[in-house]
């Protein structure tokens, strides 16, 4: 299921403009599930799927250790990614898996690491 999410939310951000950079990139031993280019902004994305009626909404999944992971992986992503003066985001795409199909929530700039 969260291949087929992750999947979904790449052809999600592509619909809405965004160029997708990879999918299951790996740096400093963690993994990004999408990078994403929009405007000049490259987005980190987090990609979490759930069924329908879950007790947690897909998107709040991501919590302080996921966040902990993602921020490890980023500054490789950085340095991969940078060309100069690209910003960076962190995005996080909930799929929920329902009767009627899929539901896709895509939260932008959805956290921010302390420094």
């Amino acid at each position: 299921m969260g291949k087929d999410g992750e999947a979904l939310a790449a052809a999600y951000l592509e619909s809405r403009g965004y160029r997708i950079l990879a999918r299951g990139w790996r740096g400093a031993g963690r993994e990004i599930d999408i990078v994403a280019e929009k405007g000049g902004v490259v987005a980190l994305v987090e990609v979490k799927t759930r069924r329908e009626r879950s007790l947690v909404p897909p998107v709040m999944a991501v919590d302080w250790r996921k966040r902990r992971q993602i921020a490890a992986a980023a500054g490789a992503a950085v340095d991969r990614w940078s060309n100069g003066a690209r910003a960076f985001r962190f995005d996080v795409i909930g799929v929920e898996w329902g009767p009627q199909g899929p539901l896709i929530e895509h939260i932008e700039d959805a956290f921010r690491l302390d420094p």
